[in-house]
């Protein structure tokens, strides 16, 4: 007498590699990825241990600006608030009317301009480690906003064109009249929160 085995149905798993795959491409495409933020900042080269010391540069010439732990700005002395450091900035820059308490300017031939008075200026800046990164950020694009703004100006005046709108020649002209300086310090703890 033959017995009745039952059989066992087999899962057929030649799909599976097919569903791995489209879960795969479903995860590429669905998924965002983070885009980096920050600041576009081209660092100096490491200096060659025999380098002699910089120049000292003078009080005059440096914009000094403190950020303290309570996101708090004190320019050139006095407590400001953001929205008035581009305005503060530029003025440094530009030094319009040669004032005596702003940077000094030295003649400097530009090729594609011909001589021009250049200003000496630093911005330097301070930060405590306490800084919001928020406060920092800001801080950063006025800076570079003050920047901008001076170098649209002149090549408004100068070529009739904005800046960006400039042939590479014109813009490194306008750069060499106001170059960014801008120093930044290692944060602190001075006025850190307790």
């Amino acid at each position: 007498m033959a017995r009745n085995k039952r059989q066992i149905p087999e899962i057929n798993a030649g799909s599976m590699a097919d569903i791995a795959f489209l879960l795969l491409i479903f995860f590429l495409v669905t998924t965002t990825m983070d885009v980096d933020t920050g600041l576009l900042r081209k660092l100096p080269p490491p200096l060659p241990p025999d380098m002699p010391e910089p120049p000292e540069i003078k009080q005059r010439n440096v914009f000094q600006i403190l950020v303290n732990a309570n996101n708090q700005l004190l320019v050139e002395g006095d407590y400001i608030q953001i929205t008035e450091l581009r305005k503060k900035a530029k003025e440094f820059i530009v030094n319009p009317n040669d004032d005596p308490n702003l940077p000094e300017k030295e003649l400097k031939e530009i090729e594609g301009i011909g001589p021009v008075m250049v200003s000496k200026q630093v911005i330097s800046l301070q930060n405590d480690r306490g800084t919001s990164y928020e406060t920092y950020i800001k801080v950063q694009n006025e800076l570079i906003a003050a920047y901008n703004e001076v170098r649209n100006e002149e090549a408004m005046k100068r070529f009739g064109k904005p800046f960006d709108k400039l042939a590479e020649w014109q813009q490194k002209a306008i750069k060499e009249m106001y170059p960014q300086r801008i120093s930044e310090a290692e944060p602190k703890n001075v006025g850190s929160k307790k």
